[in-house]
């Protein structure tokens, strides 16, 4: 930022032979503007963000102790240094800009050598500041392509262990998505539905199903109804899911462990159960169900009833909607069955665009 650029200051103050001494001590060193007031430093600050600010305390109208306040409450400027000039040397009256934000004081009259050395090191512990700033920022952006990539291998996997899996995968994160999106301001879900979380639940949604790699192809892959025991071996896909990203958690440490895997651990392990309690693989019912694995239970039943398999032909949109109503308050949380009525259109788009086969095609089409 400061390499060979001359930092840019501002001086605000609303004497002008006090601006005069500031130019003539700094012109040399940096690129200096002025402002003769508050709402004209406000102006400054906003249109051409420096690097430090130097402001006057007791100016007309807006004082110092204001302009600082709206500077650090707004999100371009809140971090730009600034050093108070001032001829009050009262302890409260320092506390007070220092708790406001300000970094320093500097007294009239001034010392150049003061003034220069002040500057100097407050941009330099700027400097260092951004440098962090841009380290952590590079450091969330290697976690998120740690992520992306462990979601993208998990589910790659998942896909070529059953092959009908591609199209259900994508059609499943966009419906909880647009679920999420729809709860998100419902007194129910709204401290948990925030975007970041909505985010995390769309990518991890993929992996609701991984657990299906460690179920054998005789079961996986019947074309008929599977026998009673059949089945039984089938439900612990769940259980294998929640096991295989409670590895993969293991591995990855908590950094990542703490967010989208822990959603993908309970949407895994969780979307199977039933609002009440008939579901498995532990029988919970109610909000004692995570809203990950709620939100997935709509999603995934709404899916498999449209969709194509080797043991059942697509059933309609409209049917589709039915069997979710019906199921309002036994499988499924009621709110969120309100919630997906409201945005069930959306649902068949989204099954349209990703269908697997013509025949989903041409019956989505149909509604």
């Amino acid at each position: 930022m400061y390499g060979q650029l001359k930092p840019l200051l501002l001086v605000v103050d609303d004497v002008k032979t006090n601006i005069h001494i500031l130019v003539e001590i700094l012109r040399d060193d940096y690129k200096v503007s002025v402002a003769i007031n508050g709402e004209s430093a406000l102006e400054h600050a906003l249109t051409n963000p420096p690097d430090l600010i130097l402001l006057d305390i007791m100016m007309p109208g807006i004082d110092g102790y204001e302009v600082c306040k709206r500077l650090k409450n707004n999100e371009s400027t809140k971090n730009i240094p600034i050093i108070f000039l001032t001829a009050l040397t009262e302890e409260q009256n320092e506390a007070r800009g220092l708790q406001l934000g300000a970094v320093d004081y500097i007294t009239k009259p001034f010392s150049p050598q003061i003034v220069k050395a002040r500057i100097k090191n407050h941009l330099e512990l700027k400097r260092y500041r951004d440098h962090l700033e841009d380290l952590i920022r590079e450091r969330t952006m290697d976690l998120i392509l740690t992520q992306d990539a462990t979601i993208y291998a998990l589910s790659t996997l998942a896909e070529y262990r059953n092959p009908e899996t591609g199209g259900h995968i994508k059609r499943t994160q966009y419906y909880v998505r647009t679920l999420s999106e729809q709860l998100k301001y419902h007194i129910k879900y709204i401290a948990f539905l925030d975007d970041k979380t909505i985010d995390q639940l769309f990518k991890s949604a993929p992996l609701h199903d991984i657990g299906k790699v460690g179920v054998l192809d005789s079961i996986l892959l019947k074309a008929g109804k599977l026998t009673e025991e059949e089945f039984e071996e089938m439900k612990k896909h769940s259980t294998y899911g929640r096991d295989t990203i409670v590895r993969v958690e293991m591995e990855l440490g908590n950094e990542v462990s703490q967010s989208f895997l822990r959603f993908a651990r309970e949407t895994a392990y969780y979307h199977h159960e039933k609002w009440d309690g008939s579901g498995y693989p532990q029988g919970i019912k109610g909000d004692d169900i995570p809203i990950s694995g709620r939100l997935m239970a709509i999603a995934d039943v709404y899916d498999a009833l449209i969709s194509k398999r080797v043991y059942k032909h697509p059933f309609s949109h409209e049917k589709a909607v039915t069997v979710i109503t019906e199921g309002k308050g036994s499988h499924f949380d009621p709110d969120m069955v309100d919630a997906f009525l409201v945005v069930e259109e959306a649902f068949r788009q989204i099954a349209l665009k990703f269908a697997d086969f013509e025949e989903e095609r041409q019956l989505l089409s149909k509604e």
